[in-house]
């Protein structure tokens, strides 16, 4: 009624009710209260912006409300109000815009209205690193707080995270991380966990010194706290000198400690998610060794979200790299639940699952287990999935499969369809996959039945069309597959008939001496053909191998040298023959 004192009163009286209540929320909409509230914060009566505020405040946890407030301009104007001078006033905004940007549109109206500055310019103040607060620092800490929240809200856009970046917020989160009261601290840590999945904020958190607090929180009482901190690692720990920050600041014990809190599933996730990125190094693995990580996370396998098993599942094929853990898992009768696994359908947890198996596999006696359990034949279905990096993974699965299988020709025949599958997934475009399948071929042509059925279905010219590729992990495998496919028929023949020979004598000329060693068996194979022999030497492979008869590789000293001795013997023969 234009009297400030009767609204004000107004709106203390509304206050009393139950706000929380959806009922309440909804009355207030539907008799067009929430119009008079945002047109109240465009009015100059501070305690009449105030009242309006806490009542938006309560009533924007409704999702249906921030909606309606957004339609009616009501961020824009609350973006205004961080200007103002009045502390509580400007708390009140940023906890409402925080409650309100919960949405795309709304986020981005924040961003374009300057809102993300003015939220930045709320975390700079003098009370950081203050145990006891006078009570002005303690209004600028519950300030910052509120800022800190809306961030929290907002940095779910991408242009928010690059706008909260330029206006310098990086530095100011940083400083707020080192204090000790975990109110301030939920939404700093909230806000860079969120922000971490960029580049640019991954870098910052290493180099601005943050993993020292992250690894310091994960011990705090609150379980929200910890699980920020946790996803923060786990975003942040692809990178090698984050991982060894980690565990130089004594990380990884306490996240080894929180598998224990299994109920809470969101926090299960961050911290499982952490110990998967953290195990990418072996002196990290070698650590949670140690802790009885593994023993816990195979105990873990069963009854949990898909995202916790993805991140349990990543976990324990990193932990794979030291030979105990693989008898570990087998011991702690983890094996069954794996390759239960390997029937989902969810992609992520396929790929860690098949890589998994596949480290597992290269014990004998766990393999025994995989093959009673029908793994192998799981794993070969998952090539006809159409993902390239399921097709990709469950090809390098099968490799150790087949070298430990008991009677792995027998095994590989008992699935009808499956060379042919193999064959035809040479046709792929995708590098990680043709690599992954050269690796299946060559142990697949150790036994000379299934040599002959893929050579009826193809193999060698399809090889023969990968000849050209630049790519060296490639090349690796191409090799080593061409020299195995050698040791059937005419293979030999076709392989130079396919102008397969003089791409291969370019791989000499690669940095990576796998290359060399499997080049050079390949070439050995293929120079029992004349004709290969006659197209190595018009392309200079003499040459390039001399130097390998030197190595220290014995293996690649043998090839190169019959190689050479090879085409030798050709020469003096064409002389022999020429000249009498």
């Amino acid at each position: 009624g234009g009297n400030p004192t009767a609204t004000v009163i107004a709106l203390c009286s509304m206050k009393d009710f139950n706000l929380a209540q959806e009922t309440c929320q909804m009355a207030i909409r539907d008799i067009g209260c929430l119009e008079v509230l945002i047109n109240l914060l465009d009015t100059e009566e501070i305690k009449c912006q105030i009242g309006s505020l806490k009542i938006l405040k309560e009533i924007s946890q409704n999702t249906l409300i921030r909606h309606a407030i957004a339609d009616l301009g009501g961020l824009e104007i609350m973006v205004k109000i961080l200007d103002s001078l009045d502390r509580e006033l400007k708390c009140l905004a940023a906890e409402t815009i925080a409650n309100v940007a919960r949405f795309k549109r709304a986020q981005r109206t924040v961003r374009q209205h300057g809102g993300i500055k003015r939220l930045v310019g709320l975390l700079d103040c003098d009370a950081v690193g203050s145990t006891s607060l006078t009570p002005y620092q303690a209004k600028d800490t519950e300030m910052a707080r509120c800022g800190a929240l809306a961030l929290w809200s907002c940095s779910k856009s991408t242009k928010n995270k690059e706008a909260i970046r330029k206006a310098g917020g990086i530095p100011l989160l940083a400083r707020w991380l080192k204090c000790s009261h975990a109110s301030i601290l939920t939404p700093v840590v909230g806000t860079l966990q969120e922000c971490a999945s960029t580049p640019s904020y991954r870098l910052a958190i290493k180099t601005e010194g943050m993993i020292e607090y992250l690894v310091k929180n994960l011990s705090s009482e609150h379980e929200e706290l910890q699980m920020h901190c946790a996803s923060a690692i786990f975003k942040c720990a692809e990178d090698k000198e984050t991982r060894d920050l980690v565990r130089q600041h004594g990380g990884l014990q306490p996240l080894s400690v929180l598998l224990a809190n299994s109920e809470n599933k969101q926090l299960l996730a961050a911290v499982t998610g952490a110990i998967w990125k953290c195990a990418i190094s072996e002196e990290n693995v070698a650590k949670f060794r140690e802790y009885k990580v593994v023993e816990t996370l195979v105990g873990l396998l069963t009854d949990q979200p898909e995202e916790v098993l993805i991140n349990i599942v990543g976990a324990l094929g990193e932990c794979c790299q030291e030979t105990v853990n693989r008898s570990t898992i087998r011991r702690c009768g983890g094996i069954p639940p794996l390759v239960k696994l390997l029937t989902g359908t969810n992609q992520a947890l396929l790929v860690n699952v098949t890589k998994t198996v596949g480290a597992c596999a290269t014990e004998p006696e766990t393999m025994i287990i995989i093959d009673r359990l029908d793994g192998v034949r799981l794993l070969w279905s998952l090539l006809k999935n159409p993902n390239p990096d399921i097709q990709a993974s469950a090809a390098w699965a099968i490799c150790p499969c087949i070298d430990n299988a008991k009677d792995a020709g027998e095994m590989v025949r008992s699935f009808v369809g499956g060379l042919e599958l193999v064959v035809n997934l040479l046709k792929s475009k995708n590098k990680e996959v043709l690599a992954s399948v050269c690796g299946a071929i060559t142990n697949i042509a150790k036994d000379e039945e299934n040599l002959a059925v893929i050579t009826d279905h193809g193999v060698v010219p399809l090889l023969s069309k990968l000849a050209n590729t630049n790519n060296d992990k490639l090349r690796r495998h191409l090799a080593e597959a061409i020299s195995n496919c050698c040791m059937w028929g005419r293979n030999r023949v076709a392989f130079g008939e396919s102008n397969a020979v003089a791409p291969l004598v370019r791989y000499l000329r690669s940095n990576d001496p796998s290359v060399h060693r499997a080049t050079a068996q390949a070439l050995y194979q293929l120079s029992e053909d004349p004709n290969n022999c006659i197209t190595m030497h018009e392309n200079g492979v003499v040459k390039l191998l001399l130097p390998m008869v030197g190595s220290t590789d014995e293996t690649l000293q043998e090839a190169a040298a019959g190689c050479i001795a090879n085409i030798r013997r050709l020469a003096l023969a064409t002389e022999k023959a020429k000249y009498g």
